[in-house]
């Protein structure tokens, strides 16, 4: 099965080739990040909460915006093609992370970030969200659990080349091989990619200015109208809905204070980060390239969620509860397990979805996370700089991460009343084809 499952990615190799630099490129750099941000806001002290008030902030600016962008960019991608939303997308990148090649130092790094959460307005989700719907119009139905499987591996496998270079390579140097390896991207996928959605090239060359601005706006709505009817007429969308948004919920706030929180509680640097992110990338490739593709047509995709949801329960509980420095590591294993979340939830989305409707429907389900994402750094930076501080109530340091775990138990909740479903047909006819027009006509 894993090696049919391989043949089936052959059409995918000049997208996944640029995807997996790009992962290595922007993974080899986070680990690093916390020692650069905290050296510079925060020099000399191995607590930083100003560094992790920012963090949220980001957060919580890119979650208002990209819960519009997201369904906005997925169904662009269904109109104008997958090439030229990818392109855009993954070349964002480049400019944040050059600044700091330049530069480590203080106005640097708040440049960084404002560039940065623009960044992530664009590309964060969107990448996968057009990708995934780049590969269900090249691959048999049957086949997409374990294609998404295969992406999603891959995605792990660059994130631990990317945590072994940034293990071994001097921090001077991590910043220009990203830039190198970010700007070689989409590069090659303007020479090699290739085009799986024919675009809508027509152009009313006869309106006026205000009446294209009006048309592009109505057609926005109308195709926003469209995509949250794909998913509400769907019960099997809906409740993936809910999933996404709890797992989100709690899972996006332990990652944007995670990294500042072991280093706060147990003293952890660049190498202790990038050893546990190894750890866990090493057991995601086999868990999501040669598991899944063998599990999934004994189980199926819901007993897998689940079974990764309950998986992410306990990570969060570890880490809540770490007693050692030790036990982020065990805590870490679990991530083998709960990292199969991704690849079950794209599968379910794009089984419910008309293959016309993929990336409306993978879009509107971002923007869904995006709204999670939103939210929990709301509390959770707060939260967590309070229990890091002096001022604690009482001696637990990962309080906010225990508390973020509730939010996965209400999402395995919602996995366990999942019934999967296919497709309904098109019944959203009032304006059905303004509804489906491109939004830049």
């Amino acid at each position: 099965m894993g090696f049919e499952s391989m043949k089936k990615l052959k059409p995918l190799l000049h997208l996944l080739l640029p995807l997996c630099v790009h992962w290595i490129a922007e993974e080899m750099t986070v680990s690093v990040l916390v020692d650069v941000t905290t050296s510079a806001l925060c020099p000399g002290n191995s607590t930083c909460s100003e560094a992790i008030y920012i963090n949220g902030v980001q957060q919580t600016v890119v979650g208002i915006f990209k819960m519009l962008v997201l369904p906005i960019l997925g169904q662009l991608s269904d109109e104008y093609g997958r090439k030229p939303l990818l392109l855009l997308t993954i070349s964002t990148t480049i400019i944040p992370f050059g600044l700091l090649t330049i530069n480590k130092s203080k106005g640097f790094v708040y440049a960084y970030y404002v560039l940065r959460t623009i960044s992530y307005i664009i590309s964060q989700g969107s990448i996968f969200c057009i990708s995934v719907a780049y590969a269900a119009d090249v691959v048999d139905e049957s086949s997409r659990a374990a294609v998404f499987s295969w992406i999603t591996g891959l995605f792990s496998a660059s994130h631990v080349m990317g945590n072994v270079l940034a293990r071994f390579l001097p921090v001077g140097y991590i910043f220009q091989v990203s830039i190198g390896l970010l700007i070689f991207v989409p590069i090659y996928m303007i020479l090699f990619l290739e085009e799986t959605v024919s675009p809508n090239t027509e152009v009313n060359q006869s309106s006026t200015v205000k009446s294209k601005a009006l048309k592009v706006v109505q057609e926005r709505y109308n195709s926003m109208r469209y995509a949250a009817h794909i998913v509400t007429s769907s019960p099997t969308l809906k409740c993936i809905s809910l999933v996404s948004f709890f797992y989100e919920l709690g899972m996006s706030g332990i990652s944007s204070v995670l990294l500042y929180y072991l280093k706060s509680a147990f003293g952890f640097n660049k190498n202790q980060f990038s050893e546990i992110l190894m750890m866990v990338g090493v057991g995601s490739i086999v868990s999501q390239i040669v598991v899944l593709p063998l599990i999934n047509p004994l189980f199926g995709e819901k007993v897998i969620l689940c079974m990764a949801l309950l998986s992410s329960i306990a990570y969060a509980m570890l880490y809540g509860l770490a007693w050692a420095p030790w036990v982020p590591y065990l805590s870490a294993s679990f991530g083998v397990i709960y990292i199969l979340v991704k690849p079950s939830t794209y599968a379910v989305i794009s089984k419910a979805a008309l293959s016309a409707d993929q990336g409306k429907a993978q879009g509107f389900v971002a923007g869904v996370q995006s709204v999670a994402s939103l939210l929990s750094p709301i509390v959770m930076s707060p939260l967590t700089s309070w229990f890091l501080s002096r001022d604690a109530p009482f001696n637990c340091k990962g309080f906010s991460i225990l508390c973020a775990s509730l939010c996965m138990v209400v999402s395995l909740y919602y996995a366990c009343m999942l019934k999967v479903e296919a497709p309904l047909k098109k019944t959203f006819d009032e304006n059905a084809e303004n509804i489906e027009a491109p939004l830049l006509a």
